[in-house]
């Protein structure tokens, strides 16, 4: 299934991934420092539950409707241009949010206002994630960049709880956004003086390159049937992030153990990422696919009352296999979608996961009232499970992935390397 990576240059040696690789790595930093200091801040100066709620979904649903437009302009444009563009827009809002938080009577509508601004950037900036890193490396390299682009989300995943804690207790939530708002920055600065390959598409109507992406996920049977997959493992995280505490607070490892659980989670996906970047599956989506499929272990093991060192083991492996599959996952995309519309495509696969999580979000606690806590874990690792392991029987993702002459980059069905199906 999966032999060592040959050796190629190392993506860290070109200069452009470099500097793109330490701006992402900072932003990523100072990002995943947001959660606890936005929560903690808004109910802190509102003592609303309600009121968190509204700026979270201020965040959220303009990120969901524009990501579609996202992808157009991360085609129309080049990549580094609208991610430079985007920073500055996400810079600016969180040092706004900084300010007010620091000035010591924070206005929730001006918060909540400057939230919807950064979600509506978001929804700019990560459809160009994909064509930022195909720009920057050869194709030989796309697996490793990948994967320390995954290695450095890892990292994020563990560092930036810990650093937001540390500037929650010290000097207060307001200097967590002041610190996001320099790693945008930071980033802008580095993007400014890289240089990223862009292939422009041809001039059409904004319909026009809607359609023209869509027609490119649809007519790959590997892509979209793993999108729904993937869809269904972010909401089934979803009802792990929503019902889990409460499981914890009334079992036998406490409040503690559910602390435990995310670091765990946060180093087995580093080092599935890890794993990535030094292998090369011979069968790419199938490999990804059924690394997810791992996710089934913890949610069942979780509602069967496993033993607490049992489920944080298997929470562990299962998150091992995220950061194993979305490397594995991105160098495939990359590698199969043509450059002119990698934008639009990455943006339907960001719509998609994303819409899944608040359907998450939703149905877990009316799920849990109507019968327990325990029933819509188990379903839900018993879906995500059968999604993902499910892509096995569709001939694209079965067959994806079979190396090029002299072991070069990933093909697709039917296609001869280095080929794609036309765009409509």
């Amino acid at each position: 299934m999966v032999t060592p990576a040959p050796p190629t240059a190392h993506p860290l040696r070109t200069r452009s991934f470099r500097l793109l690789f330490i701006g992402r790595s900072l932003s990523m930093l100072g990002d995943s420092a947001i959660p606890a200091a936005l929560t903690l801040a808004v109910y802190l100066a509102t003592g609303s539950t309600g009121a968190l709620a509204l700026v979270l979904g201020c965040a959220m649903v303009p990120k969901l409707l524009l990501l579609p437009l996202g992808g157009v302009v991360g085609d129309r444009f080049n990549a580094r241009t609208v991610a430079l563009t985007t920073d500055l827009v996400r810079c600016a809002t969180q040092l706004f949010v900084g300010a007010e938080l620091l000035s010591g009577t924070p206005a929730l509508w001006q918060i909540a206002l400057a939230e919807a601004v950064g979600g509506a950037a978001g929804a700019f900036a990560m459809p160009t994630s994909a064509p930022l890193v195909r720009g920057t490396v050869d194709e030989s390299g796309l697996l490793r960049a990948n994967a320390l682009m995954a290695v450095a989300s890892g990292t994020a995943r563990i560092g930036g709880p810990a650093l937001a804690g540390a500037l929650i207790l010290t000097a207060g939530p307001g200097w967590a956004f002041v610190l996001d708002g320099a790693s945008f920055a930071v980033s802008a600065a580095l993007l400014y003086v890289i240089r990223v390959r862009h292939v422009p598409i041809p001039r059409r109507s904004l319909l026009g390159d809607l359609k023209g992406g869509w027609t490119e996920v649809r007519s790959r049977d590997w892509y979209w049937t793993s999108l729904i997959a993937h869809a269904v493992w972010n909401g089934a995280a979803a009802v792990l992030t929503t019902l889990g505490p409460a499981l914890f607070l009334h079992g036998p490892g406490g409040k503690g153990s559910w602390v435990v659980l995310l670091q765990t989670g946060a180093v087995g996906l580093l080092v599935g990422s890890l794993v990535a970047g030094r292998v090369r599956p011979r069968r790419a989506v199938l490999a990804a696919n059924l690394a997810g499929a791992l996710y089934v272990l913890p949610l069942c093991l979780l509602a069967a009352h496993a033993p607490v060192a049992v489920s944080l083991t298997a929470y562990g492996i299962a998150m091992a296999g995220l950061g194993f599959l979305n490397p594995v996952w991105e160098t495939a995309v990359q590698s199969a979608v043509p450059p002119q519309a990698l934008a639009r495509v990455t943006s339907y696969d960001w719509l998609l996961s994303l819409a899944a999580m608040p359907l998450g979000y939703t149905l877990a606690p009316l799920a849990a009232s109507a019968w327990n806590t325990e029933a819509p874990l188990a379903a839900a690792g018993l879906l995500a499970g059968a999604a993902c392991a499910g892509t096995a029987l569709v001939p694209g993702v079965r067959r994806f992935g079979v190396p090029a002459a002299g072991g070069g980059a990933v093909r697709e069905t039917g296609a001869p390397a280095g080929t794609t199906p036309a765009a409509g």
